[in-house]
Order: C-alpha cells, then structure tokens, then sequence
C-alpha cells in the first residue's frame, strides 16, 4: 500500500510554523517573511508536498479549469478542436472539462450548471448558431466561439474561413474543366454551410458557370447524406461531372454509393471534400479533400481565451484560418 501523501499540517509542523502560513507561503502572498517562505519552502522539498490544485484555485478565486462545448463529442472535427485545445490549456496550467450538449435546452442547463456555480473560468462553445446555444450564454463571462462567424460585436470568434475553403475547392473542380458541379452542403441553418454555399457560388460566377440549384443537395454532415445525394441525382437524371461535399464523410458516402451504382471515381465522377479525416487518404480512391488544422484552432481558441480571462475584459475579435488543398486520385480532367 502507498504511504499517504504528505499534508499542508505536515508541513507546517516540520518548519514550525502555522498551516495558515504554509497557506500563504503556497499562494505566494507577501505578508511573509523572507526568512519563514525559505523555512517553508524547504519543508515542502523535504516532504515532497504537492499542494492541492483545487484548494489554491479556491483560494485565488479561480478554478483553473476551462470548459468546452460542441453539439456531440463524436464529431471528427469537434474531437480534433478539443485535442489541440486541451493541449494548449495544459500550456497555461489550466484543466479542460469537454462535454456535449445536443440542443439549446441542453446547452442552458449545462452552462447554468457550469457558469451559474463558477465551476469554470472560461467557456468555449463550438457550432454557437447551430440552433439558439449562443442565447444562453452569460454576459461578460470570458466566451470564444469556434467554427462560426460572430453574429455579435462583443463575441470573440475562431473559424476556418468557409467561403474560401468553399471557393479554392470548386476552382479545383472548374480547373479540371469541370462545369456541371454539384455541391452536397451541411445543415443550412449552419454558418459554416451558409458561407461554403457562398464561396462554392463566386467561383462558378467568376468562372462564368451558372449556379444550377438542382445541382446542391443539403447533408448533414454524415455519409448516409452523401449517399442520398448521389442517389437523388441519378434518380432525376442530374448527374453532375464532379460533387463538391462539404466535408470528407459525405464524401465518402458519395464514393460508396457510386461505387454501389457502377460509376466510376473520378473518370465518370470526380469528388472533393473538406477536413483531410485521418483516413482520407485510404479511401478508393484516395480523396482529394481541403485539408484543415482544427487541433490549431481549438489551440487560438484557449490562447484567445486565456488573454480574455487575465485581462478581464473582451475585445471582440473574429480569426479565420485558411485550409490547404490535397490533391489525391478522386478529382481527374472531366467536362460537361
């Protein structure tokens, strides 16, 4: 059995002094005396006296914990949010409490619970317009969005830069000679869909391609969507050249349902995603994708966050990152 960890009353008793001062030595007040902090100091390395986190966070009105919201906690790109996050917090000696909440009443207990008791010192809040999340949240409580624009001036807000995520993938597409492009968006009550459609429109405009609404389809986000897509095109007769899916797992289901229907990918269809997943690459074919840093953006969002939380007061800001286009064997040369 282990011994049991040295106390702050251990510590006090081997300097001689009170547990109160041991207290202030750990909390670094002043009101010590030079010669008592070096007493101190050296009964804690004599013991091997590890305070605890919670009590000094008690102590300095903090809780050194941070907490981070997304709509599920399945999500490829939520999860790789949350690693780089974490990552960061860890960085600035701060713990990360992930959880889910999968609809706005959900989203309002959790932040009452978290919020309403100061369990946390800051919030993160991933997909805030997904539905009406963002109404829940407490005033001047440090807050950064991630994965939508702000659609409030005091809001401070971290995402890739859909639009021209969106518009680099179709020049891809019409680069290849490509003009009848389908598109296959996410949920449309979604920022990130809404600006993807945007870029996905200047492109075929600048490229002197008509927008054909026939031509998109709204997902969401699964490969079952991107499966259901494809069938509906083949169903009205409308199949395109190439599909723009707005994220690698519709893609996929776009890919498994040709694959079902005997079309081949890319020479009688080209596909492109978004997100570069970890398995894009072994898909057959491998996936041409836009390939983004979600670990960079949930590590921006703690650093945001960390700079509202020490200067106690929030400077709206909005931060986009730019993706990177990874061609692999699933676009090739096409027309029509």
């Amino acid at each position: 059995m282990a011994p049991n960890r040295p106390t702050i009353r251990d510590v006090a008793r081997q300097a001689g002094v009170s547990h109160q001062t041991v207290s202030r030595v750990i909390n670094g007040s002043e009101e010590v005396l030079p010669e008592t902090r070096a007493v101190v100091e050296a009964a804690i390395e004599q013991l091997g006296y590890r305070p605890s986190a919670i009590a000094r966070s008690m102590a300095r009105g903090s809780t050194h914990t941070l907490a981070i919201i997304s709509p599920n906690l399945t999500d490829y790109t939520f999860a790789s949010v949350i690693e780089g996050a974490e990552v960061e917090a860890r960085q600035h000696n701060y713990f990360v409490l992930s959880s889910s909440a999968s609809d706005p009443l959900a989203f309002h207990d959790l932040v009452d619970e978290l919020v309403g008791h100061r369990r946390v010192d800051g919030l993160i809040v991933i997909n805030p317009y997904a539905d009406d999340r963002y109404m829940h949240i407490p005033k001047e409580f440090p807050v950064v969005f991630v994965g939508a624009r702000s659609h409030d001036e005091l809001v401070c807000s971290i995402s890739l830069d859909d639009e021209k995520v969106a518009y680099e993938a179709t020049q891809h597409l019409i680069s290849l000679g490509h003009k009848r492009i389908g598109l296959i968006t996410g949920p449309m009550e979604e920022d990130c869909s809404q600006d993807r459609l945007v870029g996905f429109k200047l492109a075929l405009s600048e490229a002197g391609i008509s927008y054909d609404a026939s031509l998109v389809f709204e997902g969401d986000w699964s490969a079952s969507s991107g499966s259901d897509a494809l069938l509906d095109f083949v169903n009205k007769k409308n199949l395109p050249t190439a599909i723009f899916a707005q994220n690698d797992r519709m893609a996929m289901g776009i890919m498994r349902a040709a694959r079902d229907l005997k079309l081949d990918v890319p020479t009688q269809l080209s596909v492109i995603g978004v997100d570069d997943m970890p398995l894009s690459s072994y898909f057959d074919p491998p996936l041409t994708t836009m390939r983004q840093d979600m670990p960079l953006i949930g590590q921006e969002a703690i650093r945001k966050l960390m700079e509202i939380i020490q200067n106690k007061t929030i400077e709206p800001s909005v931060m986009k990152f730019p993706a990177q286009l990874v061609v692999r064997q699933s676009t090739v040369k096409g027309g029509g």
